[in-house]
């Protein structure tokens, strides 16, 4: 049976797995240790206490706190009172956090009072008090800080467990589940919806294919306001009853204790997490012979990365996928017993009751080993844009293809080969980044004029961003002024790590920037 139809809806999952796998192990956050009936009483509990708040079918709620048992338990209970979650990058900035709850017409804003140093509620009343998610707040971590009451007292608002069992009986697969905010080549981020049966059956097909069991532990690195960290993390590990070990920020020293400590056997996430593991000077120390099953995806996989993270880190099997949030995050997937140039060469087969086509700029399907736009339809496919007919219309057209402005082309064996991710977007250590979104940002900076933004090569990341500046007149701007500017107002990701300083943009006669133009500049400057 599909699990999507054995499931119905994501807080359906926790109470199976209550009953499948009981008291077994589900979280190990820290020196906590939850069993999966323990979990399920405190998604009830969250389920009551969201309905008490008044969070009811279709709501919108706005969720930004790390990795952690809590962010986990909220969801949950939002989903269960009827709710959608709108899972925000806690590495974004007031500006960015605001236009996504106005957007989404969030009521509710559950967020850490102290990560990363920020109160995501206080920063937010300082700079949007009429932000309409601002009249009810949790803080999910730590004291309350600004947010209307702690986490605790929360969940104390609820009255029992039948009217929460009651609520996630009504949910059905086709309701959704959460608006997953992606920026776009337009500027503004665009909420990707999505249900829970869609996310049910693709992470419930992908955790079978890659051999997910009651025994396993999954160190969860990658965030859960990602698909990455979320479906093919947690939700994906609870339908098989694997334990999740959630990690708020990325310390390799630290995940190799976990990975030996809790006899960690899956870690999936981008390249850069590989690379930093592979190279700490604390590895040959740690016992990593547990780790069985990885998945990596995001940029090119060197040959030698999966050689070494089979030597090296004792993994018996590692695979690579494509997906993009619009699907579900999931389109193709290598397959265990595919050979080690298939899965650093390609990004696999599509995945089951999933269609993939590739076509040039005509619109006509091209042969295998031809590059063309990747198109993919299924139910994966999101059912549109929140609150934006304009965008859902131009990406995916009336027989329901999904147009991802990705280049690649299938081989001999029908595995996708990725080409170019989209015409302008890189990827910094497994983010997407989309120069259109952070050039608008940078144009914030007074002293800036015009700017243009390019992905460029790097050894550690895979990418990062270069900016090419044109400075206001009269400013004495220099490139660590730049810098400074951009880590103040916008996600760390995103942050260029290059500046160049030019009199004039390169443009054509429709005068856009021609990137390409200001690729080769930068490769120029690199050479001399």
């Amino acid at each position: 049976m599909r699990h999507d139809q054995e499931f119905r809806s994501i807080p359906n999952v926790v109470r199976a797995a209550a009953r499948r796998f009981g008291d077994a192990t589900a979280l190990v956050d820290g020196d906590r240790h939850i069993g999966f009936r323990e979990l399920e009483g405190l998604m009830l509990r969250a389920v009551a206490s969201a309905r008490a708040l008044g969070i009811g079918p279709g709501d919108r709620v706005g969720l930004c706190a790390p990795n952690s048992v809590e962010w986990i338990v909220a969801a949950l209970g939002i989903q269960g009172a009827g709710g959608i979650v709108v899972p925000l990058n806690t590495r974004f900035k007031q500006r960015e956090l605001s236009y996504i709850l106005r957007k989404s017409g969030a009521k509710a804003l559950f967020a850490a009072a102290s990560f990363l140093d920020t109160d995501y509620t206080a920063d937010l009343k300082r700079a949007d008090p009429g932000l309409p998610a601002l009249r009810t707040t949790v803080s999910l971590l730590g004291d309350r800080g600004r947010a209307d009451m702690t986490w605790e007292q929360f969940l104390d608002l609820g009255a029992g467990p039948s009217a929460a069992h009651e609520a996630i009986d009504r949910l059905s697969p086709d309701q959704v589940s959460d608006v997953m905010f992606t920026s776009g080549t337009t500027g503004h981020p665009k909420g990707v919806t999505l249900t829970h049966g869609q996310s049910l059956r693709a992470y419930g097909w992908m955790s079978s294919e890659y051999g997910f069991g009651a025994s396993d532990s999954f160190l969860v690195i990658p965030p859960f306001f990602h698909c990455f960290g979320y479906k093919a993390g947690w939700l994906a590990s609870f339908l098989h009853g694997v334990t999740v070990i959630p990690m708020a920020v990325f310390d390799a020293g630290r995940a190799l204790e976990l990975i030996e400590r809790e006899r960690v056997s899956i870690l999936l996430g981008p390249p850069t997490i590989f690379h930093d593991l592979l190279h700490h000077a604390g590895r040959p120390h740690h016992d990593l012979s547990s780790l069985r099953v990885s998945m990596t995806g995001g940029t090119t996989i060197p040959e030698a990365l999966i050689r070494a993270m089979k030597k090296d880190l004792s993994f018996d099997i590692v695979l690579s996928a494509y997906g993009l949030t619009e699907s579900t995050a999931l389109v193709t997937t290598t397959r265990v017993g595919d050979t080690e140039e298939t899965v650093a060469r390609t990004t696999g087969r599509p995945i089951p009751d999933v269609e993939v086509r590739l076509t040039d700029a005509s619109g006509q399907e091209v042969p295998p080993g031809k590059d063309g736009e990747i198109l993919v339809r299924g139910y994966n496919v999101t059912r549109g844009y929140w609150d934006d007919p304009e965008a859902t219309a131009a990406a995916i057209d009336g027989t329901g293809w999904l147009h991802t402005g990705d280049i690649g082309h299938l081989d001999g064996a029908g595995n996708l080969v990725i080409v170019d991710r989209k015409k302008e977007m890189y990827i910094v250590g497994g983010f997407n980044a989309y120069p259109a979104e952070i050039e608008k940002l940078l144009l914030g900076c007074e002293h800036v004029a015009q700017v243009a933004v390019i992905g460029v090569p790097d050894a550690r990341m895979g990418e990062v961003g270069c900016a090419f500046v044109v400075s206001a007149p009269g400013a004495d701007l220099t490139e660590e002024d730049v810098v400074a500017w951009a880590r103040e107002h916008m996600a760390n990701f995103k942050v260029p790590r290059h500046v160049r300083f030019v009199d004039a943009l390169p443009r054509n006669a429709g005068l856009k920037v021609l990137k390409d133009d200001l690729r080769a500049r930068y490769e120029d400057g690199e050479r001399r």
